[in-house]
């Protein structure tokens, strides 16, 4: 009975920080003619400059697994862009009250709001091919953020939000 009690505590746990990942991409694509890439020169992540360092290195690694090569003279650009908001409370305990008597009944119930508002981050990735100059693959994800954590934190949710996005790409696969 232990055993059921840890692990449903840690799928709870797991659950509270999943990655949302959605993608799209022109069902016409081969995949196969995109073998370089580069980001684009203007490339505005909406980051702060250490957390886009940490977003391209994580970006750079995925690449680089599916033996893609970054190059000055690339297939395809990569626009990375971000935002942050607050997310909706889900959390709410409800106050009724009501009464009843012979065929007549009422009620007014409130919720109310439990916990602090999450803060989440979506970072969207759009490839674009160069010669055509259209998109042709793109990845979101989200998750929760806290500003005030520990560099090697960001790092590590960076790289699994980078991982979990790229795990879409190619399509098919």
């Amino acid at each position: 009975m232990k055993n059921v009690f840890t692990l449903l505590f840690i799928l709870l746990l797991v659950s509270c920080n999943a990655i949302k990942v959605n993608y799209d991409y022109d069902k016409a694509t081969d995949f196969t003619n995109y073998s370089t890439y580069n980001y684009y020169p203007d490339m505005d992540t909406g980051l702060s400059e250490l957390d886009t360092k940490r977003l391209l290195d994580a970006v750079n690694s995925e690449m680089q697994l599916k033996g893609i090569r970054f190059s000055e003279d690339p297939d395809f650009f990569i626009n990375i862009e971000s935002e942050s908001f607050q997310a909706p409370r889900n959390n709410t305990v409800g106050v009724g009250i009501g009464g009843t008597g012979r065929s007549v009944g009422g009620g007014v119930s409130v919720g109310i709001p439990v916990g602090q508002s999450k803060l989440e981050r979506e970072i969207r990735f759009d490839f674009v091919d160069v010669k055509k100059d259209e998109l042709f693959w793109q990845g979101q994800g989200q998750s929760s953020f806290k500003e005030n954590v520990t560099p090697e934190i960001r790092e590590e949710k960076i790289h699994a939000l980078a991982t979990k996005v790229f795990s879409k790409y190619p399509p098919g696969k």
